[in-house]
């Protein structure tokens, strides 16, 4: 009977982190980047922090700015976007999962950015 309960509990938690590793959940660096030059409509949210944004990883231009911190308070700012896709963009990738998390549950059309701006920094 215990082996069932953990047999079933294993197969919960494997279902889940499947679930929350759905690839359409994401975007590399390339798609990223082919969306910046072919997708006019696409927005692209930073949630760094002011002090990441200016620093040397430096910034994409023309991207929204809201700091994950404070993205709960400030989401109304992006309700003109809600039909558009948004790249959501962070460090590593992430405060992008969890931004995009937030985001998801309130409507909003998002992909997080693997790798963030440590990978596009580099290509």
């Amino acid at each position: 009977m215990k082996l069932t309960g953990l047999l079933v509990t294993l197969f919960i938690l494997t279902i889940t982190g499947c679930a929350q590793n759905n690839p359409g959940d994401s975007m590399t660096i390339s798609e990223l980047k082919e969306k910046m030059k072919t997708n006019p409509d696409l927005v692209i949210l930073d949630v760094r922090t002011e002090a990441e944004l200016n620093g040397p990883l430096g910034k994409i231009e023309g991207i929204i700015h809201i700091p994950v911190q404070e993205l709960h308070h400030r989401m109304n700012e992006l309700n003109e976007y809600k039909d558009r896709e948004i790249a959501v963009i962070c460090r590593t990738q992430n405060r992008s999962g969890a931004a995009c998390d937030m985001l998801r549950k309130n409507g909003f059309n998002v992909k997080k950015v693997l790798g963030g701006m440590t990978e596009y920094s580099k290509k």
